[in-house]
Order: C-alpha cells, then structure tokens, then sequence
C-alpha cells in the first residue's frame, strides 16, 4: 500500500513515516505543494496525507487540484487548525477526514484505516462508449473486453472526457484533469494524448472541436 505524505514538519514527518512503515505501508513524504503535485501525477496512492499550513501556501490547493481532476484518492487532512470553520472548509473541499495535531500515532492509523475502508466500499459503475468501457474504482479501461493499457496521463484524459461524456472539454479543462494545473504544459500534450488514445480505442471515440477542445458523444457507436 503507498501512501503520500504532504508535511513540512520534520519530526513529525519522520514519526509518521516510522509508523506507517511498521504497518506495512510504503510512504513517499514530500513537504512542499510542488513536490505534491508532481507526485500525484506520476503516481497513484491509496491515500494521501495532507497537512494544510506549506511553506508555498495552503495544502487546500493541492487537494483542489486532485478533484479538480477526478482524483478520488481517499484524503486525511492532518492540521494544527482547530477552528470549526476550518475543518468545514477542508471536508467541503473534498476531504475524507480531519484530524488535530497533536495526535496520537494509533488515531491516524485508525483514521486512515477508515477512509481506506469507505474508499473500498465505493463502488463507481463503468462508464462506457461503444466497445470502450472504463472503471473508475479499479482504474482498467477495456475495448471489446480486452484490457488495454494506458499512461497515467492518457488514463486521465481519457477518464475526463467519459466523465462529461456529450459535452465539449476544452484542453485547458483536459491539463487541469492531467496536472492539476500546475508547471508549464507544452501546447500540444493533450493532442498527444488525444492521438494515442484514438490509436489504441479507435479512431472515432474522440471528436475534435476545432479551436475548442475534444469530446466523446453520447451513444453506443463512436
């Protein structure tokens, strides 16, 4: 199981990381909202550890950026904000759970066992398109049956476009789905992606909106 942990704060990034590491867990800890966003877009976590106070501003950013994007990564939001607003705030945001620093190791290990427990339980239904069929929950996207094997980035492409399935998704909206908005993006990374997904599910999936973006119609023939 890997986990990402998002905490600029030394000794308790390094007691976290111990205990979790005793429990099984593999634990990458960045400590910056940089390093988290490129984590999260080169990786895929069963959840993520998020402290809110960063030294380039609030880990809200990061969490905004993940559903933003279709990311439903269980999220704890480890904090010293106690506030009731606070913990409103970042649950809205789309936060899984809250807890208070200080805390005791054996609650946020009970904590993070229970969103990973709710995650589980979520059951989200294939979305499909023709012979084109993908599942959110297991990540796998099929053509006639057949698994076929996509990059991160073209998976998360492809998932944005199913998601709003008739509607046009400008590229803009499409880098957003893929970074997060974050880094510079060359101008023609997402027609890269748009390509190798036509060649892999076939040419007429995709429908180019000339100076707008992309989109999938609605239907059961591409």
């Amino acid at each position: 199981m890997r986990i990402l942990l998002i905490e600029d704060d030394a000794m308790l990034g390094d007691a976290v990381c111990a205990g979790l590491t005793q429990d099984g867990a593999r634990v990458d800890w960045v400590r910056s909202l940089s390093d988290a966003r490129l984590a999260l877009v080169e990786h895929d976590y069963k959840a993520v550890l998020l402290d809110l106070g960063l030294p380039e501003g609030s880990g809200l950013k990061v969490l905004a950026s993940m559903r933003a994007r279709y990311d439903a990564t269980p999220v704890l939001i480890i904090t010293a904000r106690d506030r009731l607003s606070e913990r409103v705030a970042g649950l809205d945001a789309g936060a899984d759970d809250y807890i208070v620093k200080p805390f005791q190791l054996d609650e946020l290990q009970a904590r993070l066992r229970a969103v990973l427990r709710r995650s589980s339980n979520t059951v989200v239904s294939a979305m499909r398109r023709g012979d084109v069929a993908i599942e959110p929950a297991r990540q796998i996207v099929t053509r006639a049956g057949r698994e076929v094997s996509l990059s991160a980035h073209e998976y998360r492409t492809l998932l944005a476009l199913m998601e709003r399935m008739g509607q046009t998704v400008s590229r803009e909206q499409l880098e957003v789905a893929v970074y997060g908005g974050s880094g510079t993006i060359e101008s023609n990374t997402v027609a890269v992606y748009v390509h190798q997904l036509r060649r892999k599910l076939g040419e007429g999936l995709i429908v180019t909106a000339h100076g707008v973006g992309y989109r999938i119609e609605t239907g059961d023939t591409p």
